[in-house]
């Protein structure tokens, strides 16, 4: 896309941990935000609308704008000024990765303005924003993501979610703080528990990718849902209901939300649903789109 000067981003919303995969493993969902990145000859101007649209800065504050202007230093690539226009799908502060797509977003538009094609060092340019980049890798992959890092490097594998893979995503209306609900995790947790959660996160994998059957016992764990439980009482107990009524369920990346993941995608009835909203979505499988904008 080299001498375009403008792109349309569309990037989609993702789930974490998915159990026990805590950092690990990632699901990106069929729910986007949509971006457009203009050149303009100076200034900044930021538009965003939807999801998000009150509160957030519309300055160089801006996660999308931090994340281009990385990605843009990264790759050599100046521009006089830019417009950018946000139309926002994905919830914020719910556990459904909505930082996570706007770095993205702002590194997938720096890479397309360079008329590169997005890499591993987009991807460690994406991750080291939040620390992780299950998240990241999901919604610049699409499907499922294994995350994981050596070093001080990022790195993630996708795998091909089996179509029967069917996500219920259930919103409540309070927000929650990845960095609060991080800081009541404890700094060693039990062996046990620690070999439950390599099970689990093994099977999930297997279940995600090949036998959506084993999806209840895999999304399992003890790793880090109890420990936030007192951040979110009101999720935990909604988990709960859902995996004794048979439905594979998890807290959604650090909460609030619910990610179920029943057979067929529909919930049974009987489950209590007070004060969330349930989503039905798809798995996304193609990940950050990236289009010149005319």
């Amino acid at each position: 896309m080299a001498g375009v000067t403008g792109v349309r981003v569309r990037v989609p919303a993702s789930t974490a941990n998915l159990g026990s995969g805590f950092d690990t493993l990632g699901l990106a969902l069929g729910l986007h935000d949509e971006l457009d990145f203009e050149v303009v000859p100076d200034g900044l101007v930021v538009e965003v609308g939807g999801e998000g649209a009150v509160g957030v800065p519309t300055d160089e504050r801006h996660l999308v704008v931090r994340a281009f202007r990385a990605a843009g230093a990264h790759l050599g690539l100046e521009v006089p000024g830019l417009r950018l226009r946000c139309r926002n799908a994905i919830p914020h502060a719910r556990g459904l990765g909505s930082s996570a797509a706007a770095v993205v977003a702002g590194v997938a538009a720096a890479y397309g303005l360079a008329g590169r094609e997005l890499d591993t060092s987009a991807l460690q340019l994406a991750a080291e924003f939040e620390g992780h980049a299950d998240n990241a890798a999901a919604s610049m992959f699409g499907g499922v993501v294994i995350a994981w890092t050596e070093g001080d490097r990022y790195l993630a594998v996708r795998v091909d979610p089996h179509p029967g893979v069917s996500p219920v995503v259930l919103v409540p209306a309070e927000e929650s703080s990845t960095h609060t609900t991080r800081g009541l995790l404890p700094r060693e947790v039990p062996h046990g528990d620690a070999a439950f959660a390599a099970a689990r996160s093994a099977l999930a994998v297997h279940a995600l990718s090949t036998d959506p059957s084993l999806l209840v016992n895999a999304l399992d764990d003890r790793l880090h849902e109890p420990y936030r439980e007192p951040a979110w009482p009101a999720t935990s107990r909604l988990v709960r209901a859902l995996r004794a009524a048979g439905v594979a369920a998890a807290v959604s990346g650090a909460g609030p939300s619910v990610l179920a993941l029943p057979v067929g995608g529909e919930l049974p009835a009987g489950v209590d649903l007070e004060g969330f909203e349930a989503h039905r979505v798809p798995v996304d499988l193609g990940g950050v789109c990236v289009a010149p904008l005319g």
